[in-house]
């Protein structure tokens, strides 16, 4: 097939990986891609936010199948232009992706499909906002509305700075107070084509900068998968999936589709175990970063049959998809001052060294070439990613890979699925 995948990060690398490891011979393109996807794809100059450009491209080079990566082109409304022409695309249109672009809508999804989620206050206003804080209590729990690039939560015990953080959103758009909900959180996608749903390998992500779970927010700093912790309060992973599917992600499906909003693409449930039970903290209308980059390495299937029948509207007959019984973990390699102000320019050494550690390949998120090498561009830099027959295996693996890689100032965590190792 003819593949356009849209995106410029590790996950669309992961994407593209996943892609290139088939026995099928794919001609890939990806825009506007990095230069690790470079290697792996024929990197295109497109924007790919904007609906009529990717439209054209796919149209005058015959792309089979197009796949939204970020969110950013699927709030753009690029996957409604490309399936107005009869593209298949693998993203929901405008109006189901506002799932991810606004998270008052979501709520409301979630309250009409009987969704269990935690409770939630829209302040749009300072004296709103005040009011939600003392409601719900501390510890507080702020969410921006729209977009944040994964950013633009808070979680915290201090009143003061959950109104600081708010003040910073407020200005272009409502905010959300949620309860707050303590407990394990879990990663599970869901391949959708507007009916039915299939669900891959739950994952579990690490957001917070520091190790223990300290500092601010980020985009992810690391992964696992598969989730070995789930087999003991609901049985088994299978189980706890089928139960996601069951009273989460069709409910959401059906409903969105009943609402005259089928939502085609990939369903990320963002869930915590509680002692009542699991509930949604939020969804994404696309993979997630950097769950998918532990994710496709041990899919069996093949990636572009499942995406394609999505696209198409044919998941119905397909069989569960089947995983390695393997072991993934993936560290983020992140620049100096990441997530606030990342310093970037800098030189990028020891990658071949990486990759020549067993088990080992890189997924590059923010790279470009220079006249002396490799340079880093963005805040995080590259994904680690590991493969082994344990936990174990798989941690010695990634952080001897990581050691190997030079970047002045950088930044990672050391505790990357460190806890499952100790239980």
């Amino acid at each position: 097939m003819k593949i356009l995948v849209l995106g410029s990060g590790a996950r669309e690398h992961a994407i593209i990986l996943a892609l290139r490891s088939e026995e099928a011979a794919h001609e890939i393109f990806a825009a506007p891609g990095n230069a690790g996807i470079g290697q792996d794809a024929q990197l295109v100059a497109l924007d790919a936010n904007d609906p009529a450009a990717v439209t054209i491209f796919a149209n005058e080079n015959a792309v089979d199948l197009v796949v939204i990566g970020p969110e950013a082109p699927l709030v753009a409304g690029v996957a409604d232009a490309l399936r107005a022409r009869g593209i298949p695309v693998f993203g929901p249109g405008k109006a189901a992706a506002q799932l991810e672009g606004s998270k008052a809508f979501a709520k409301r999804i979630m309250d009409a499909a009987g969704v269990p989620t935690g409770r939630a206050l829209r302040a749009a206003t300072r004296p709103e906002l005040e009011a939600a804080l003392d409601d719900l209590g501390a510890p507080y729990v702020v969410k921006a509305d729209g977009l944040a690039a994964g950013k633009g939560v808070i979680v915290t015990s201090d009143r003061d700075a959950a109104l600081a953080h708010a003040d910073e959103y407020l200005p272009v758009g409502p905010v959300l107070v949620e309860e707050f909900l303590a407990g394990p959180e879990v990663s599970l996608f869901f391949l959708s084509d507007g009916d039915h749903v299939l669900a891959l390998s739950p994952a579990q992500d690490y957001k917070r900068l520091l190790d223990g779970d300290e500092g601010p927010n980020t985009g992810g700093m690391g992964a696992y998968s598969p989730l070995p912790w789930l087999d003991g309060p609901f049985g088994s992973e299978q189980e706890f999936v089928d139960l996601v599917t069951r009273e989460v992600a069709e409910p959401v499906v059906r409903r969105l589709d009943a609402e005259g909003t089928p939502f085609i693409g990939l369903l990320y449930a963002g869930l915590i175990l509680t002692d009542s039970g699991v509930k949604v903290i939020e969804f994404n209308a696309r993979f997630g970063d950097p769950e998918t980059q532990v994710v496709l390495p041990r899919l069996l299937d093949p990636l572009s049959e499942l995406l394609l029948a999505a696209a198409s509207g044919n998941l119905e007959d397909r069989p569960r998809p089947a995983f390695a019984d393997a072991v993934s973990v993936t560290v983020v390699l992140a620049s100096e001052g990441y997530p606030a102000a990342p310093l970037t320019g800098r030189p990028l050494t020891g990658l071949r060294a990486a990759e020549s550690v067993e088990g080992v390949h890189l997924a590059h998120a923010a790279t470009a070439e220079s006249e002396g090498g490799l340079v880093a561009t963005g805040g995080r830099v590259l994904n680690v990613v590991a493969l082994g027959t344990t936990f174990i295996e798989a941690r010695d693996r990634v952080y001897r890979a990581v050691a190997e890689i030079g970047l002045d100032g950088a930044q990672h965590r050391t505790d990357i699925a460190a806890r499952v190792v100790e239980h």
